[in-house]
């Protein structure tokens, strides 16, 4: 399988710039800046590649949006890595952040953003020690500042510590926090392409989206796009945990069958096949597929939401047969619960609701009409709200449901597990 983002990986001192520097590193800057920026926006399209912090919108469409007008323009890496399950991104900052930062000057570049700013999730704190000492040794060695290569070209980069609130992983909650303010999402539009950070045009992208750019650049968007499936090109790295004998980060290509990636590369699920309940195959917000299902699902953007889930953030959670779906749904409901910012009332009152509601079920004391009234909870949460969050935790209990509606039956008629 090729690798992208992780091909460095296991090199001895790989987040310093004398290893970067002997792979080849910011050898692909130095291709860029013989390029104009549409030239490369251009390129970065024709790879087809899609942000991969879990919404999927093509980059390269994304940066086209930016106005060419005289306005300060801004870049800003999401590396607010706070879904359930989730933990590639960490890895990149840890191991390999020269690449990250890299793909940002190529990216700054290509809109003409003057800075870059990487917006870290707070708990992340020797992640941010490493990511501002490659960012000083960036400096020293003339790959940001004033004068970038000595091509008379500004960019300059900053780390921002997050607080550890889960809604400003949203693009425009994370705006407001690095602004100063509470992290709570803005109503869109204007969308951050034209009204963004500080007022100006601003580009958000994920950490692998970001530490892909090198490559595409280097080795051509066609190249890029001859990896994975149609509407689905590159790798992907997906995070997998739970019940499996080597959970890990994997980056494969997308559109491998979920059933190779976790038999052949995360070892096979405990107990074997057979013990296989369910998987979550894009974070704690997409909803969970069966057995039945995973048995022939492949691990793309169109194959998994046809099915009725997301790829999300590539977070797979596994979970076999000791498994009770009821009580791991209602511990994600408490999450979303904590984790809503309070600003949109469907969210705010719907995600206490679910979480009581799953609660009650899942501690025996459910009554007749809970499952349906769940559902109707989820339905007033969905599409209502300013940002995703609402909907992210709505679709957990709505995809449970009907998937394993039995146990949820099971649990309201008897007070207690059918897996117990």
């Amino acid at each position: 399988m090729t690798k992208i983002v992780y091909k460095h990986i296991h090199l001895e001192n790989s987040h310093t710039l004398a290893v970067y520097k002997s792979v080849g590193g910011y050898q692909a800057l130095e291709k860029a800046l013989t390029l104009s920026g549409d030239d490369i926006i251009d390129e970065v399209k024709r790879s087809g590649i899609r942000g991969r912090g879990g919404a999927g919108f093509p980059a390269g469409l994304k940066w086209s949006f930016i106005p060419k007008d005289d306005r300060a323009k801004y870049l800003v890496c999401n590396a607010d890595e706070g879904e359930p399950g989730t933990c590639k991104d960490r890895d990149i900052l840890r191991y390999v952040p020269h690449q990250l930062i890299e793909g940002m000057i190529i990216a700054g570049y290509a809109v003409r953003a003057e800075r870059g700013y990487i917006y870290i999730r707070g708990e992340f704190y020797r992640e941010a020690e490493r990511l501002q000492a490659a960012i000083d040794e960036a400096y020293a060695a003339g790959y940001l500042g004033d004068n970038v290569m000595g091509r008379g070209i500004r960019f300059d980069l900053a780390v921002h510590r997050g607080g550890g609130a889960y809604v400003c992983g949203e693009e425009t909650g994370l705006i407001e926090s690095l602004e100063g303010k509470k992290g709570q999402p803005r109503l869109k539009p204007p969308f951050p392409a034209n009204i963004g950070l500080y007022g100006g045009p601003t580009v958000i992208n994920n950490v692998e989206t970001l530490t892909s750019v090198p490559d595409i650049i280097m080795n051509g968007g066609a190249w890029y796009s001859s990896l994975g499936v149609d509407k689905s090109t590159g790798t992907k790295v997906f995070a997998v945990s739970g019940h499996v004998n080597k959970p890990g980060n994997y980056e494969v290509e997308l559109g491998i069958p979920l059933k190779v990636l976790l038999e052949e590369y995360a070892g096979g699920v405990r107990g074997g096949w057979d013990n296989l309940k369910g998987v979550i195959p894009g974070g704690a917000s997409s909803p969970v597929f069966t057995k039945t299902v995973c048995e022939t699902i492949t691990m793309d953007y169109d194959a998994i939401g046809k099915a009725g889930s997301m790829l999300g953030s590539g977070a797979v959670i596994v979970m076999d047969r000791s498994v009770c779906i009821v009580r791991a749904i209602a511990r994600l409901s408490r999450f979303y619960r904590h984790e809503s910012c309070g600003q949109c009332s469907p969210c705010r009152e719907g995600t206490g609701w679910l979480s009581q509601i799953m609660q009650r079920i899942e501690q025996g004391k459910g009554v007749r009409g809970d499952i349906d009234l769940l559902l109707s909870v989820a339905g007033n949460i969905q599409g209502k709200t300013i940002c995703a969050l609402g909907d992210a935790a709505a679709m957990p209990v709505v995809g449970a449901i009907r998937a394993f509606r039995e146990e949820f039956e099971y649990h309201v008629e008897h007070g207690r597990c059918m897996v117990a």
